[in-house]
């Protein structure tokens, strides 16, 4: 039996859309069967429009990618979550999703679910990796199984180093997400997917 695995994501430009997409190829060429959902978005009309590659991005893709709900997580048999850097945060947007969850966490819908994430920022050092551990937090209350890609692959260091999960640094590597980036995506979706089986069969992981 495949594994059921949600990536979940907000992107505003498109970056963490283009990551998000790799991470479920991954998956899904690991066997997994996989559900892509972006969280809503919550900032007004005027501020989406004041950038272009925002709106352009809101227009051409959002029609196409179903709104997350909590269907998705309790179908899921693991996570990945994906969100820009926000001041070293997580995006409000998908912060409001997650903080939405209460009811579940108490049914015990996270409890040893696998659970992995990835950030797109501007500068190479521009808090992906506050970013990650902020959005793992969630993870720790849940009591999902965190899964950091490591160094288990040799895309991970060539996709500027990031074992916490793909980052990508749009000003050092390209606007949108490079092979480098997209490639250590992949791995992680695959690893994700390859942990959840073992840990679905009783392996040890």
């Amino acid at each position: 039996m495949s594994v059921k695995i949600a990536v979940i994501y907000y992107s505003a430009t498109g970056n963490v859309h283009g990551l998000a997409q790799a991470i479920a190829e991954g998956a899904e060429k690991a066997g997994a069967e996989v559900r892509v959902r972006r969280v809503a978005e919550l900032a007004p009309p005027e501020a989406v429009d004041a950038n272009p590659a925002w709106r352009a991005h809101t227009d051409e893709v959002h029609p196409a990618v179903p709104v997350a709900d909590h269907d998705d997580l309790r179908w899921a048999d693991a996570y990945a979550f994906g969100t820009p850097t926000r001041f070293g945060n997580v995006a409000a947007q998908l912060k409001q999703f997650l903080d939405t969850t209460g009811q579940l966490w108490l049914d015990g819908t996270f409890t040893s679910k696998p659970f992995t994430a990835f950030t797109s920022t501007i500068n190479l050092h521009g808090g992906s990796e506050a970013t990650l551990i902020a959005l793992y937090l969630q993870a720790f209350h849940w009591g999902s199984v965190i899964v950091p890609p490591g160094y288990n692959d040799p895309s991970v260091p060539d996709a500027y180093g990031n074992p916490y999960g793909v980052s990508h640094p749009t000003k050092f590597a390209g606007d949108a997400p490079d092979e480098k980036a997209l490639a250590a995506a992949r791995f992680q979706g695959a690893y994700l997917a390859e942990i959840t089986a073992r840990l679905r069969a009783g392996a040890p992981a």
